[in-house]
């Protein structure tokens, strides 16, 4: 009996869209973002952090003060910004992303993590994103930002994602750090994630002149974690 022929049809742009997202936030995206703490090394190391509420306490709270009035807000606008073939407007409030890192450590990372991103997308046919490789204003969420414009994602949709990545990135971070046991971090992934539509749906509220957050003591971590003499993470 003759095997049929497979069907090679483009899925809806719905389900091709799920999988796209799927791939963006995947652990196994190798653009380096495991080799980063975002402070949570030397809140360790300063007796800050030091079990599963203190983990949850730091990580959460970046979450509900920072991400959300940073992050989710300036996602959108990038994303608006792309869906428009804006690259002035792209560019301004990527750049904007990039003077609200309080420290180099943080402004490298950003910088280091988008030009791998860059390059990685441009691998994937996404040809524009290689003229961000090189940019000054280069930023992570700026390249995540376009990549979610090209795949056809809503920006609340890649708003949850962008988050769900971040915090599951900082919980490994925290089983290597704290250290947390495998269930302790599932348990801390169960119980924020629970914020994340909130934190979403504030976030996208957010005015342009309302942008911005204050957190001091990651600024002081970040500060601290670059001269820090023995480190897991990168600096």
């Amino acid at each position: 009996m003759r095997r049929p022929a497979m069907d090679t049809r483009t899925p809806t742009d719905g389900a091709l869209a799920d999988l796209r997202l799927r791939q963006l936030t995947s652990a196994t995206l190798p653009v380096g973002a495991f080799a980063y703490s975002q402070g949570l090394e030397t809140a360790v190391e300063l007796g800050w952090v030091g079990d599963l509420p203190q983990a949850a306490a730091w990580i959460g709270g970046q979450l509900q003060h920072s991400l959300a009035r940073v992050e989710v807000p300036l996602l959108a606008r990038l994303m608006a910004a792309f869906s428009a073939g804006d690259r002035d407007a792209a560019m301004h409030w990527s750049g904007l992303l990039l003077a609200m890192r309080d420290t180099a450590e943080l402004r490298a990372q950003e910088r280091a993590l988008a030009s791998a991103w860059a390059v990685l997308l441009g691998d994937l046919d996404l040809d524009d994103a290689r003229t961000w490789v090189d940019l000054p204003q280069r930023t992570a969420l700026a390249l995540f930002a376009l990549a979610a414009t090209r795949f056809r994602i809503a920006p609340p949709t890649a708003a949850q994602a962008c988050l769900w990545a971040w915090l599951e990135a900082q919980v490994s971070a925290a089983v290597r750090a704290v250290p947390l046991g495998h269930t302790a971090a599932q348990r801390l992934l169960y119980e924020l994630a629970q914020d994340i539509p909130a934190v979403v749906a504030s976030g996208l509220a957010v005015a342009d002149a309302d942008i911005g957050a204050a957190a001091p003591a990651l600024a002081i971590a970040s500060c601290r974690h670059e001269t820090q003499y023995s480190r897991l993470f990168r600096s």
